[in-house]
């Protein structure tokens, strides 16, 4: 999967030998949402993550952009099952770009490749959640899919 949007850009699934590279852009993603120093992912989480994508009985999987040097971009997603559709939905879990490649198409290119890789399994949406103070993000969703409104609770369970 190729896109214009920052020649040349390529967009594709992880490989084994993306870790070192797809590390740094999941330390970044995790700490925009605050998860860095004494917050941080632990490490077990990181790697269970990482080898859930390279699990082909595992329904997660990461796309990578690729540019010139290096890794600039990541997307993770996961298919699940819906009570309100007959086929799976895939949820849009983790969308990061570089910031020094920010504003160039490659999140916009990221979204428009799950939204293929969603479309071949079959999926009839494509959704994700964000914070409400990510304008930039948010400027970009806005251009590429409908927010319908919903408001995210959670609770987390001891364990």
């Amino acid at each position: 999967m190729t896109s214009t949007a920052v020649p040349p850009l390529l967009i594709r699934p992880v490989q084994p030998c993306d870790f070192d590279l797809w590390l740094p852009l999941w330390e970044g993603y995790n700490a925009f949402y605050g998860r860095s120093g004494e917050a941080a992912l632990p490490a077990k989480i990181t790697r269970t993550t990482w080898e859930r994508f390279l699990n082909p009985l595992e329904p997660v999987f990461a796309l990578v952009a690729q540019g010139e040097d290096g890794l600039i971009g990541l997307a993770h997603y996961l298919f699940h099952r819906s009570t309100t559709r007959q086929g799976p939905v895939c949820y849009l879990q983790d969308l990061f770009t570089d910031e020094r490649c920010r504003g160039q198409g490659i999140g916009k290119a990221l979204i428009q490749a799950v939204y293929g890789q969603a479309a071949q399994a079959g999926a009839g949406r494509v959704y994700w959640q964000t914070q409400v103070s990510n304008a930039a993000g948010r400027a970009l969703y806005d251009k590429v899919a409908e927010h319908r409104g919903f408001i995210v609770y959670g609770h987390d369970l001891p364990g």
